[in-house]
């Protein structure tokens, strides 16, 4: 992830040269051995450390873009918020609702700019799904599903990483893929009022790695552990606009790569949008009710921010894409000094869904999300 946002500040200037400020790659931190210095040399950057406090105390140092696992996210992100530093952290901004609210306090308390790693919004035919609800076109919203499925936890030789551990990696599937599933309902849907959920963990061990991880590597012969988060979720959600929703989420799904999407339907129609057709949304929508057809729409440049990257409907865009424009926003916040796309009220927001979700499988009952 600490590529991604980096190459996404690179392409910046290609996509925005209406931005007022231009990033410069001043230091990177990474606590691996040779992480930071291979950074370093591959994207330009001044300085290269294995703390993330020099980057603290570096008067050179703005902004930061924090890609560090889920357990250090409060500790990174309230410490450089302090510093005066603006932030750009990925989801889920800690371990729980709790960890969230310190970093979104800290960066109240400093005057900085923090944005959120929740990217999926901004495809551009997710602004036109919100578009499309928000201006009553397939009527009142009624009942809706949002799917996460992936298969990078499938492999039962998959390596007992922090990702699995609760005290590193806090939820499981949750803080991975339903947190992204919670910020699409709510930005296209409005505010969850209750919940009720249902985990499993379908791999219950895996072997230790001997080193160093990077993304979902193998690991065989090592110690086996126990996992301690969740596989797989699914959760009923009572709307405060009274539409009930359907959130589902695997990190084990075999035969799913990216399976991310949603079906939206309401009075007078439904919408439907699956990440692995960026550019594409399924719309249903007239008077017919019974056997109305549904047609596909491809988005253009009066969509989202499609126009910075192509100048024509139907030309794909990409998942780096979405980042692009994650990163425009977070620098536009700075240069404008106000808050521009996802931000940490959204992660708390978030956060404290999954946190519901959680109190409702230890309990069994619906859990009224605050």
């Amino acid at each position: 992830m600490g590529r991604v946002h980096t190459q996404a500040y690179a392409r910046l200037p290609h996509h925005f040269p209406q931005l007022t400020l231009r990033p410069e790659f001043v230091a990177v931190a990474d606590e691996a051995p040779g992480r930071a210095a291979e950074a370093a040399a591959r994207y330009g950057f001044a300085t290269a450390t294995a703390d993330w406090r020099d980057l603290a105390k570096d008067p050179r140092v703005q902004a930061v873009s924090v890609a560090a696992p889920n357990f250090l996210h409060r500790e990174i992100g309230a410490g450089l918020a302090a510093a005066g530093k603006h932030i750009w952290i990925e989801k889920p901004v800690g371990l729980s609702a709790d960890d969230a609210r310190a970093v979104a306090a800290a960066v109240r308390a400093a005057g900085v700019q923090g944005a959120v790693g929740f990217n999926y919004r901004n495809a551009p035919a997710v602004s036109v799904a919100r578009r499309l609800v928000a201006d009553g076109e397939i009527g009142r919203i009624t009942h809706a599903r949002f799917r996460l499925f992936s298969d990078y936890a499938a492999h039962p030789d998959g390596a007992l990483t922090w990702r699995y551990e609760r005290a590193l990696g806090g939820s499981g599937v949750l803080g991975d893929l339903a947190g992204h599933g919670v910020d699409l309902v709510r930005h296209l849907l409005g505010e969850i009022d209750s919940l009720v959920a249902d985990t499993a963990i379908f791999v219950p061990q895996r072997a230790r790695p001997s080193g160093a991880t990077a993304g979902h590597i193998l690991a065989t012969g090592g110690e086996l552990g126990p996992v301690e988060n969740e596989d797989y979720v699914s959760s009923q959600l009572r709307m405060s606009s009274g539409a009930r929703v359907v959130l589902e989420a695997s990190r084990v799904a075999v035969g799913e790569q990216n399976n991310y999407g949603f079906e939206i339907h309401g009075t007078r129609g439904a919408v439907f949008w699956d990440f692995r057709r960026l550019g594409e949304l399924g719309v249903s929508r007239g008077d017919s009710y019974q056997d109305q057809s549904v047609s596909t729409v491809f988005v253009g440049p009066a969509d989202g921010e499609y126009a910075a990257f192509q100048p024509g409907a139907a030309t794909a865009m990409s998942y780096d894409d979405l980042k692009v424009i994650e990163a425009y926003y977070f620098v536009r916040s700075i240069a404008e000094g106000r808050p521009y796309g996802t931000t940490l009220d959204d992660a708390v927001r978030s956060a404290v869904a999954l946190d519901a979700m959680t109190r409702s499988v230890e309990t069994g009952a619906w859990v009224k999300v605050d």
